[in-house]
């Protein structure tokens, strides 16, 4: 772990595999001594600080999404609109098309969707909670907000396990480098044929899910195309496979490491536990913008067209928004966390995680009433933007008989 005394330079740079093992001792540095941080290597600029990522989320006309919203250089530049689609575009476009499918991730839309969650959960759930052991990552935490979204969007059951195999690859970097691995593009090609074949199938048969509202939308009186929804799919496939999968394990593994957490978790306390993960270690790191402007932040200057790094992560643990920020308190209210978002970008899936993570947890504690994990064989995601568990084997020490 790095523990950099206040005096110390610290290099932050997201692709570090030491920094992605624990980068909260980094940013507490950074908060505290560069909430401008500037890495010349990679050419780009930090904010740490609460106040700073809440105002440059919700001012898009100094901090543009036009440039995408990775660092890395294969998904920045003009052209990250073909990838990550709405996500690298601002108002009044980034309205128009979000518009489309935000209906479908509404508080009141998604709460119909709750049944068929719990349904889901148990189907994953059920083979694995009579085993000795099992890798609630890579086996369950995973699998589920997978299976909810692949429904959503009108994937065939029999693919959802391909899907999330070959989206879990689209994360995969070498140590210390933004470039894709041979695994990482062979499964970006695999998933992009799908959705191809998806699309042209669903614009001639058309269902009731997602992927077919979107064949059949139109922005402003223009139809959108294959490769736009294409890259709607990347984008809410990995969100709710990434993102929302990886939350849950880190909500398992940060009950396992405060035993109080656990007791109370387990106990009831699903939707608290839920909400102080995504304040205390949210899967979502940060994400990135595109200033159009000069701006002096903090005595620095940051010109025209810089690439600026938002820690929304960093934010949620900065002392002068939360109190003693590097505990885990399950009491704590966490209204101000950033994990979500702010601005016309806030996360178009927060209510749907919201939903689905205290289900997932209120569905396993019907069965566990204490667990242990195996951290020696367990095993993190190496990814600039995500943070979370490939592989976290558990083993449930006492059981609940579950009353249905």
């Amino acid at each position: 772990m790095l523990t950099p005394a206040a005096t110390d330079a610290v290099a932050y740079d997201p692709f570090s595999y030491d920094v992605q093992e624990d980068p909260y001792p980094v940013y507490a540095w950074m908060r505290e001594n560069a909430p401008v941080y500037r890495n010349e290597e990679r050419d780009f600029y930090a904010l740490s600080r609460h106040a700073d990522v809440l105002a440059a989320m919700r001012d898009p006309e100094t901090y543009t999404n036009r440039n995408g919203i990775s660092l890395e250089s294969s998904l920045w530049g003009p052209q990250a609109y073909k990838n990550v689609f709405f996500l690298a575009l601002d108002p009044p476009d980034h309205t128009a098309l979000r518009g489309i499918v935000q209906k479908q991730f509404t508080p009141r839309t998604v709460a119909r969707r709750a049944d068929r969650i719990r349904e889901l959960t148990r189907r994953r759930l059920e083979p694995l909670i009579e085993q000795d052991r099992f890798d609630f990552a890579r086996d369950f935490a995973a699998a589920v907000p997978n299976d909810v979204v692949c429904e959503m969007l009108g994937i065939p059951e029999a693919d959802w396990d391909t899907i999330r195999f070959d989206t879990d690859l689209l994360t995969k970097r070498e140590h210390a480098s933004d470039e894709r691995s041979p695994d990482t593009l062979a499964a970006a090609f695999r998933l992009a044929t799908y959705y191809v074949h998806l699309v042209a199938d669903l614009r001639k048969r058309p269902g009731d899910d997602l992927t077919s509202l979107l064949t059949q939308a139109d922005a402003g009186g223009v139809r959108l195309t294959d490769s736009e929804i294409v890259a709607f799919l990347f984008l809410i496939v990995s969100g709710g496979n990434e993102s929302t999968g990886k939350l849950i394990g880190n909500a398992w593994y940060h009950g396992w490491r405060v035993p109080d957490v656990q007791r109370a978790g387990l106990g009831g306390r699903f939707a608290d536990w839920a909400g102080e993960t995504l304040r205390f270690d949210s899967s979502s790191q940060m994400t990135s913008r595109t200033t159009t402007r000069d701006v002096r932040l903090h005595g620095t200057d940051v010109p025209a067209g810089s690439r600026v790094v938002l820690l929304h992560a960093s934010g949620n643990r900065d002392r002068r928004v939360f109190d003693d920020p590097d505990r885990f308190d399950i009491d704590r209210n966490t209204k101000k966390m950033l994990s979500f978002g702010a601005g016309p970008h806030h996360c178009l899936g927060g209510a749907l995680a919201m939903l689905e993570i205290p289900i997932v947890l209120e569905e396993v504690a019907a069965h566990v009433a204490e667990y242990d994990l195996d951290m020696a064989a367990a095993r993190r995601v190496h990814s600039a933007h995500q943070r979370g568990f490939a592989s976290l084997p558990c083993v449930p020490v006492t059981r609940r008989v579950p009353s249905r």
